[in-house]
């Protein structure tokens, strides 16, 4: 079932289990059940490690990864290959008793939480979003006895998802009840669960030569050349990896040919470490004030001090505000077609957004759903010229131009889409069941209040990176800059790391 160069390296990884692990097994006569039972007796064939038992799971087919004389609460409900592979290969791991990467701090919070913990949660293998989720609930089960996890794939247990009205994933419940929607770490899994740090955990450190607020590729890019200069360096992230955990495939990034935005997290992450940088994650700034220093306040309450700091908070995906948008979030209104796209099979979309991610999402979607219909508010599409002839091949897309959307309908889903042409100013409505928003990004600035910020609400820096508060300076898509990429943010970011230095210098 495995590929040669797939079972090579998996067998490498086997090399490295410390113990017996057995595969209890649920599967019935299905395709699936068969395709399961195949997967599973390769692995045995693979590891001496490794043995396989029939079994009678809640859900079949579906395959739970136990010690012998223990069960640890890790079931897949499904096949985990695609992008879920690595998630068995690191369960096998853990199980068989090899430590997860995770800090003493993470390992103790987590083996602290009381009470019974029962999570599942529902993925795509097409999500590159997804395994993080899995991996981190996988890791809290194997640390905690009152902490299970089921991952099940929505593509198998489809009655399911339709039954729980399931429309993005990665979809989270905890104990039967929904817990969480779309990409989490471990660390804002155990945030929602209460356990995160308060502001008493950052009294006690000191003021920074450099603090930078943000964690994407401009603010680890800042961080690492500020670092480079022997200074003091931290990081608040709300989210390190920022906007490229949500990026699937990268191609533009000179030097890889092709990459995938959480391995290119990754590798930031990793470069930071190198240079011990304080990183705080999940923590959100929410006041700026220039004083002797600058002053930062989280959302929690701490204040912490610099000399400088750079701005670098990214962007978010721009809401098109009309009603329904908020209320069918997740429950037909998507805005990641990697991910969610999958749970449109066979149905009817629509695009909003003509430019070059509305038209790749319209491209892709359209390989696996019914119909899509494009909406764009300008007279023409604004997507490369080849994108656009790859879309107007398609046999099962509409175009709309001069389309201005006005609701997005439903009552417990989404059911319709509503537009005004401003061609002839007559409205129309499409029946369909899902909703895909790709207009853009807008600027995470809005609790800047003393930072000069134009019309689009981006912050005004200069050459040097430095906005209008002195020892304040910015970069990446928060910014003015002409252009949105993961390339020009990272040179932004040690423009910035620069002109923080030269400003330290200078005063």
């Amino acid at each position: 079932m495995l590929e040669a160069a797939i079972k090579q390296q998996l067998d490498q990884y086997l090399q490295l289990m410390e113990g017996d692990v057995v595969l209890r097994v649920s599967a019935g006569e299905d395709k699936v059940s068969n395709e399961m039972l195949e997967l599973v007796r390769e692995l045995a064939s693979m590891s001496s490690r490794i043995s396989v038992e029939r079994a009678t799971l809640e859900r079949t087919p579906s395959f739970s990864v136990n010690r012998p004389s223990e069960e640890t609460g890790i079931v897949f409900a499904g096949i985990p290959l695609g992008h879920e592979f690595t998630s068995l290969v690191l369960a096998l791991l853990q199980v068989s008793g090899r430590a997860p990467k995770v800090d003493a701090d993470t390992i103790k919070q987590i083996q602290n939480i009381e009470g019974t913990y029962h999570f599942e949660s529902y993925i795509s293998l097409s999500c590159h979003n997804c395994p993080d989720v899995v991996q981190a609930l996988n890791v809290m089960s194997v640390l905690n006895p009152n902490i299970t996890h089921t991952m099940i794939d929505g593509a198998a247990f489809k009655d399911e998802v339709e039954a729980k009205e399931i429309m993005a994933v990665p979809t989270v419940f905890l104990n039967g009840e929904s817990f969480g929607n779309g990409r989490m770490s471990l660390e804002e899994i155990l945030a929602k669960l209460g356990t995160g740090p308060d502001a008493s955990a950052f009294s006690d450190k000191d003021p920074y030569d450099v603090l930078v607020v943000g964690g994407g590729p401009a603010g680890a890019s800042a961080a690492v050349y500020a670092a480079r200069k022997g200074i003091r360096t931290g990081i608040i992230a709300e989210r390190f990896g920022g906007q490229v955990m949500d990026t699937m495939g990268i191609e533009n990034f000179i030097g890889t040919a092709y990459t995938e935005g959480p391995k290119l997290v990754a590798s930031l992450e990793e470069h930071v470490k190198e240079y011990g940088i304080d990183v705080m994650n999940l923590q959100r700034a929410k006041r700026l004030e220039k004083n002797d220093l600058v002053e930062i306040e989280l959302e929690n309450g701490a204040v912490l001090k610099s000399k400088s700091v750079i701005l670098s908070t990214g962007a978010r995906w721009r809401n098109v505000n009309v009603p329904g948008e908020a209320e069918f979030k997740n429950k037909g209104v998507a805005y990641c077609p990697h991910c969610d796209g999958p749970l449109f099979e066979g149905k009817r979309v629509a695009v909003i957004g003509g430019g070059n991610s509305g038209i790749e999402a319209a491209i892709d979607l359209a390989g696996i759903v019914k119909h899509v219909t494009v909406l764009e508010f300008a007279p023409e599409l604004k997507a490369d010229q080849v994108l656009q002839d790859r879309l107007h091949s398609l046999p099962n897309v509409t175009v709309i131009t001069n389309a201005q959307t006005t609701e997005i309908t439903g009552t417990d889903k989404v059911n319709g889409i509503s537009y005004v042409s401003r061609e002839t100013n007559e409205s129309h409505h499409v029946e369909l069941e899902g909703v895909f928003v790709q207009i853009g990004l807008v600027p995470n600035t809005d609790w800047l209040d003393s930072v000069e910020r134009n019309n689009f609400g981006e912050i005004v820096v200069d050459r040097h990176g430095a906005t209008n508060v002195p020892g304040v300076f910015a970069a990446g898509d928060c910014t003015n800059s002409a252009y949105k990429q993961i390339i020009i943010s990272m040179g932004s970011g040690a423009t910035a790391a620069l002109g923080a230095f030269d400003y330290m210098i200078r005063n």
